[in-house]
């Protein structure tokens, strides 16, 4: 499935176009298509983020300010979620809850949840720059930020508390500007994965705050990671203009920590990535955003789009 937009408006396309994609970029067709069907808007602008809330439902956040609950498959627009003063530049989702939480240029995040019929049930202010990343802890107790303010804080989920605060070297932050923290499952300890402008991706621990392992250079800046439930993987994402760059690479986060594949279809920067939970008929996916007004999910075993 596509979701996709042209003159700053998401809409939805459902295809069926089964693809082999070789190691020098080019595409092999292994099957039919089927003509794409079109839905009405569900952003005005451009998507910078998008996350799984449940196996057929989706987050999505942009340049619009708003945050939108859709369905993976049709496409249609559930809610819709307005709150942020600035443009929504990450969004996550809690494991196995109807928590969603946002993050935005108005250097606050919000906390939101399905079913409450008006405004964000929690607020996490206190960076002084724009948030540039999100994620939760595996048992939903605790929300991880990154900020250009050059630095990561711990928070309490259900008081908003801030529990801790990291400064990072200005050398480090300044060259990953863009991070996106994700807070890993339980078997890799604790760690948080984030990516950066001009260094390669990195392993971070969470307790300590601290690089535990760094991937392999890329040749473009790297924008945002996810790590898939059982802790075994890590997407990447990175920036790209004119068809050049704006891949996402899947890594092996077991011991040897190695590339595994890449997906490539975006035309400018991808900015978001995320594991799709797996119904019990669906093969293992992926999504990924970009600033080419698209969602694209892919097979994450033959790197196809779905």
């Amino acid at each position: 499935a596509l979701l996709g937009g042209a003159m700053g408006k998401l809409q939805s396309k459902i295809s069926f176009h089964p693809a082999k994609y070789r190691a020098d970029g080019s595409v092999e067709e292994t099957g039919p298509i089927r003509a794409a069907r079109q839905l009405g808007p569900v952003h005005t602008d451009a998507v910078a983020a998008v996350a799984a809330l449940t196996p057929d439902l989706c987050v999505s956040g942009g340049r619009d300010k708003s945050v939108a609950v859709c369905r993976w498959r049709s496409g249609a627009a559930l809610r819709r979620f307005v709150g942020h003063q600035r443009e929504v530049t990450k969004v996550t989702s809690a494991h196995d809850s109807n928590r969603f939480f946002s993050a935005s240029r108005d250097k606050t995040v919000m906390m939101w949840e399905l079913h409450r019929t008006s405004g964000p049930s929690q607020r996490f202010p206190g960076h002084d720059l724009v948030v540039t990343g999100l994620a939760v802890s595996p048992d939903a107790s605790q929300l991880c930020t990154g900020s250009r303010d050059n630095t990561v804080c711990k928070w309490d989920i259900e008081t908003g508390e801030c529990l801790g605060r990291a400064a990072i070297s200005r050398n480090l932050v300044g060259a990953a500007a863009s991070l996106h923290p994700m807070v890993a499952p339980r078997c890799l300890r604790g760690y948080v994965a984030r990516g950066g402008t001009s260094l390669p991706a990195r392993v971070w621990d969470s307790r300590q705050l601290q690089v535990a392992h760094a991937f392999p250079a890329q040749r473009h800046i790297q924008t945002s990671c996810d790590v898939s439930p059982d802790g075994r993987l890590c997407l990447s994402t990175s920036s790209g203009c004119a068809g050049e760059g704006g891949e996402a690479t899947l890594w092996d986060l077991r011991q040897t920590r190695d590339r595994v594949r890449e997906y490539k279809g975006h035309f400018q920067t991808t900015t978001s990535c995320v594991f799709l939970p797996r119904g019990p008929a669906l093969v293992p996916s992926i999504a990924t955003a970009s600033r080419d007004s698209t969602v694209k999910v892919w097979e994450r075993d033959t790197g196809g789009r779905g």
